[in-house]
């Protein structure tokens, strides 16, 4: 007996399976369909083929309308969760210096939203996230990877992850919650003292409660030194945190290297990492997280050259990195400047933002369309990827299917 497809999608101008041996050239399947039952794929391919490995009778239909039909976007890389806003900050660093905004009075940086979410209780931030993670939504996100970092107290870290929690229940987009207590360094607390804080208090308490699934660290010039970062990971990978980490954002550091001693899950900004940083990160099989949004947001003085990253043979992924400094909630636009500025073809950017964020994530049931994955996918009213990529700031997304159901 034939499986029993409960929704089919059909005329589509092509189908983008982003499997995994096309990280360099995307499956097209040109008038393709997918059927799906109890949130899992049964099969892709062209309707007849499908036809006679699926039963398609009874099956609610929804036609694509020669539009593309992709995976849906895993955004790898967010600080989806926290309190109050710098739009203030953002708008006058557009004209003036970062010590003019500060002597303006101003509050600027990471201390300044630390200051903020501190000061909110759960219903305020988990409101505002949801809020934001309706846009993501929108945007054809499906899975996001959600960072604590402006608590750097225990309660209010885990407030943050506690949010996460909440966050995932509330609506279709699954969480992935990372625990990032150093993203930087209270006022309270020496750094040696606090470094002892996250290792000794933080990690137990929220491995206890069973909040987060990562842990991250900012290893880089003024935040925290491979020593510090290597010891707080160590600590979480006892405490059954998977290692990530923020690294060579501004200076080389030798993140990179810490990543691919830990073999860490990804490693993400490396903006000044050597190339044989990024070449001994891809033998260890670290996944490197390419953010375009950020670095033209904060106007970085050194944007990615991702055709390094290609050629070092790394697996790459995308993430928006949604937080106050950068608000971005669109992966079509990520990967619109992952092509243009940052040189990645239309297939390699969205091989990134779906299977690759996906290893990221440290998932695998889901960024392919391919019999057994999640129901997790997109319909966008284009007629091929290339338009997708070519509509600057055009969010193509017409449809959006979660695990079998369509929520957009």
């Amino acid at each position: 007996m034939l499986p029993r497809a409960d929704l089919v999608v059909v005329g589509a101008s092509e189908v983008l399976t982003c499997a995994e041996s096309s990280a360099t050239g995307s499956e097209r399947i040109a008038g393709g369909s997918v059927a799906m039952a109890d949130g899992r794929i049964l099969a892709v391919g062209p309707r007849d083929e499908i036809g006679a490995v699926v039963d398609l009778a009874g099956a609610m239909v929804m036609d694509a309308a020669a539009g593309v039909v992709a995976p849906g976007f895993i955004d790898a890389h967010t600080h989806l969760v926290f309190g109050g806003s710098r739009a203030r900050e953002y708008a006058a660093r557009l004209t003036r210096s970062r010590e003019e905004v500060v002597a303006s009075g101003i509050p600027t940086g990471i201390m300044a939203t630390v200051s903020m979410t501190r000061s909110e209780g759960v219903d305020a931030l988990l409101d505002a996230a949801v809020e934001r993670v309706g846009a993501m939504l929108a945007h054809g996100t499906t899975t996001v990877e959600s960072k604590s970092g402006y608590g750097l107290d225990t309660p209010s870290e885990l407030k943050l992850l506690e949010v996460n929690r909440l966050l995932d229940e509330a609506q279709p987009v699954d969480l992935v919650s990372t625990f990032m207590g150093a993203h930087d360094f209270p006022p309270e607390l020496s750094r040696e003292q606090y470094v002892d804080h996250v290792i000794d208090e933080m990690i137990p308490c929220v491995a206890d409660a069973g909040l987060a699934r990562f842990c991250d660290v900012f290893c880089d010039d003024g935040y925290y030194t491979v020593d510090q970062s290597r010891r707080i990971l160590e600590a979480g990978i006892a405490a059954g945190l998977a290692p990530k980490i923020h690294a060579d954002q501004y200076s080389d550091l030798g993140g990179a290297d810490l990543a691919a001693e830990l073999a860490m899950v990804s490693a993400d900004h490396l903006n000044f990492t050597p190339i044989e940083g990024l070449q001994r990160m891809a033998e260890a099989g670290v996944t490197a997280v390419l953010m375009p949004l950020i670095d033209f947001a904060v106007q970085h003085p050194r944007p990615i050259r991702a055709r390094d990253w290609v050629e070092a043979g790394l697996s790459i992924a995308i993430g928006t990195d949604l937080c106050p400094g950068g608000y971005a909630v669109s992966m079509p636009l990520a990967i619109q400047f992952a092509c243009r500025w940052n040189g990645l073809s239309p297939d390699e950017a969205l091989h990134a933002a779906t299977a690759g964020s996906a290893r990221a994530c440290g998932l695998d049931d889901r960024g392919t369309l391919k019999a057994g994955a999640l129901a997790d996918l997109q319909v966008w009213d284009v007629p091929t990827l290339e338009d997708m990529v070519y509509r600057i700031g055009h969010n193509p997304v017409r449809t959006v299917i979660k695990r079998g159901k369509v929520v957009v």
